[in-house]
């Protein structure tokens, strides 16, 4: 297995020459099963077959809390892969659906306040979505412009401009980030320099978790993260993540169509920070529901996923991510597998980081980097028997994730569903349970 290469430095050229050295790094930092992996240039459709029309209706406006309900009080759909049979219920019954022996796999990755109010030169204001922490402490950024109660793309940036963010911080926009995802197109994504005030410089490192925020105070920046390639110690990242604490606001989309705190936007088990959008599969688990999954003999294993911002607008595949599978969850997952138990997914993004790290035989190895993987019916899944997530809009890419699980018939069987009883979309939507 190839380590990341961390040698890139900010200091590199700016340009083509520059976006072929991030494109390649990135190439390498992912773990290599070439068979697995969409090579960088490749246009393969992320269409799933599936089409439907979601009612505006359906779409989440706010979290469970604001319709008058507890977070695991969410309705949940369990669909069978065998026969294609569904049963309607809510979150909190997951218990009674699982068996002792069962492994869940869950992305303790924490959301960031990744959204940031920014200004032009020429005072236009704009809003910036810090994505991915790259090597040599560089960004991906998405620009946005404000609309009314949301913000859409923003595609007249040009490289080399600065913008001016709050408390005198600046981000500086080099190249098009991944330009090969969009020949032709317009600029949606950056590789950027954030260039933070002097008091984040020496701010501190807060942890999203309480018990870890009373560790960091006695440790000062000696963050069990620290040597990790998206946090390190000492750098932007480091800091950022107390400078959006002040900052910064929580992404959302059109739907939403007001404000909630970053507490919203969080899982009861993040354990660290770094996604742009929340890992939305996780929120409805409460304290109490894990309580009792745990006393039933389920079994719960951790990975560290840190999302980046979505496409909702333009459909593009995922881009590359962060990723760490610790030796212990791929013990758990192999002895689940051999002992014949199903390994269940707590979301897309942990799919994604179970796939990546898991060879030909279905053997998953630890492994840690940035992913390129895009799962589709033709690449197939190797480990992952079930999956518990959301409902995914049209033309969405997780969707053909879905169908390599499942196969198109279920799909359109369990979301024709969906929409009759009337189940909410997006990331304060219900849920979607698929067992074998």
């Amino acid at each position: 297995m190839k380590q990341p290469n961390l040698s890139l430095t900010a200091e590199y050229a700016e340009g083509a020459e520059f976006s072929k050295k991030i494109s390649a790094l990135s190439a390498t930092s992912a773990v290599e099963f070439p068979s697995r992996l969409v090579k960088s240039g490749s246009q393969r459709s992320a269409s799933s077959g599936l089409t439907f029309s979601l009612p505006p209706e359906l779409e989440a406006g706010a979290p469970a809390e604001a319709r008058g309900l507890a977070r695991d009080e969410v309705r949940l759909m369990v669909s069978y892969l065998a026969d294609n049979r569904v049963t309607h219920t809510q979150f909190r019954a997951l218990p009674d659906f699982l068996n002792a022996g069962d492994l869940l796999v869950i992305n303790t990755s924490g959301t960031l306040n990744a959204a940031l109010s920014a200004t032009r030169a020429d005072g236009t204001p704009l809003e910036l979505h810090v994505s991915t922490h790259l090597p040599a402490d560089l960004w991906c950024v998405e620009v946005r412009r404000p609309d009314g109660i949301t913000s859409r793309p923003f595609h007249e940036a040009v490289a080399g401009e600065t913008l001016s963010l709050p408390a005198g911080a600046t981000a500086t926009l080099h190249t098009p980030y991944r330009p090969e995802h969009r020949p032709g197109g317009p600029t949606r994504l950056w590789i950027a320099t954030l260039h933070l005030p002097e008091w984040a410089k020496n701010y501190p490192y807060p942890d999203t978790n309480p018990v870890a925020n009373e560790r960091m105070a006695n440790d000062s920046l000696d963050s069990p993260f620290a040597d990790s390639p998206f946090f390190s110690k000492g750098s932007a990242g480091t800091n950022l993540e107390s400078y959006l604490r002040e900052y910064g606001f929580p992404i959302r989309y059109y739907y939403v169509e007001q404000p909630w705190p970053g507490d919203y936007y969080q899982t009861v088990y993040a354990t660290e920070p770094g996604s742009a959008e929340m890992p939305s599969a996780g929120r409805a688990f409460t304290p109490e529901l894990i309580t009792r999954l745990v006393a039933k003999g389920v079994q719960i294993a951790p990975l560290i996923l840190h999302t980046g911002v979505a496409s909702l607008e333009e459909h593009e595949p995922p881009y590359e991510e962060y990723y760490r599978v610790p030796l212990d969850t791929a013990r758990q997952v192999n002895t689940a597998r051999t002992a014949g138990k199903r390994v269940i997914a707590v979301g897309t993004t942990v799919v994604r980081a179970l796939e990546t790290v898991t060879d030909a035989e279905g053997t998953t190895h630890p492994g840690e980097g940035w992913t390129r993987l895009v799962i589709t019916p033709e690449w197939g899944l190797r480990v992952v028997k079930g999956l518990l997530t959301g409902l995914h809009e049209p033309e969405a890419s997780h969707l053909a994730m879905l169908q390599a699980l499942a196969g198109l018939e279920h799909l359109e069987v369990t979301y024709g569903e969906a929409l009759e009883k009337g189940y909410l979309w997006h990331e304060f939507g219900d849920l979607h349970l698929m067992l074998p």
